[in-house]
């Protein structure tokens, strides 16, 4: 059984800046997706297994930054210039294949989900 913990998450003013992390049970490919009422789950940002490839969409280029951890098999996601439409849960997740994949369909192991709020 694959676990992920997530922590970090929070309210923090526009232009602030929060950080996600995910640890898992084993070494994966790792994706942080996002969702609010209403709306699909999106991707935000997939690394791959080795952390050599990373996706990112473009709501957050050049915002968040996402790294690993391998020996500790934690995942992070520093999240920069925060704005109220990134308010929402987000949720790291785990894939087995090993290239960077964007579709939630493609992730089989999910965390519990974590709050992040961006007053105006």
């Amino acid at each position: 059984q694959v676990q992920l913990i997530e922590s970090g998450g929070g309210l923090v003013q526009a232009g602030g800046s929060l950080r996600l992390s995910c640890a898992a049970s084993g070494r994966y490919t790792m994706g942080w997706f996002r969702q609010t009422p209403g709306k699909e789950r999106e991707v935000v940002v997939a690394i791959s297994r080795s952390g050599e490839s990373t996706y990112y969409a473009t709501s957050v280029k050049g915002r968040f930054t996402s790294s690993r951890d391998n020996a500790k098999n934690t995942v992070y996601l520093q999240m920069n210039s925060l704005k109220p439409e990134d308010t929402a849960v987000y949720y790291c997740a785990a894939s087995t294949y090993v290239s960077t994949v964007t579709s939630r369909y493609d992730y089989a192991y999910w965390g519990q989900g974590t709050q992040v709020t961006v007053s105006s």
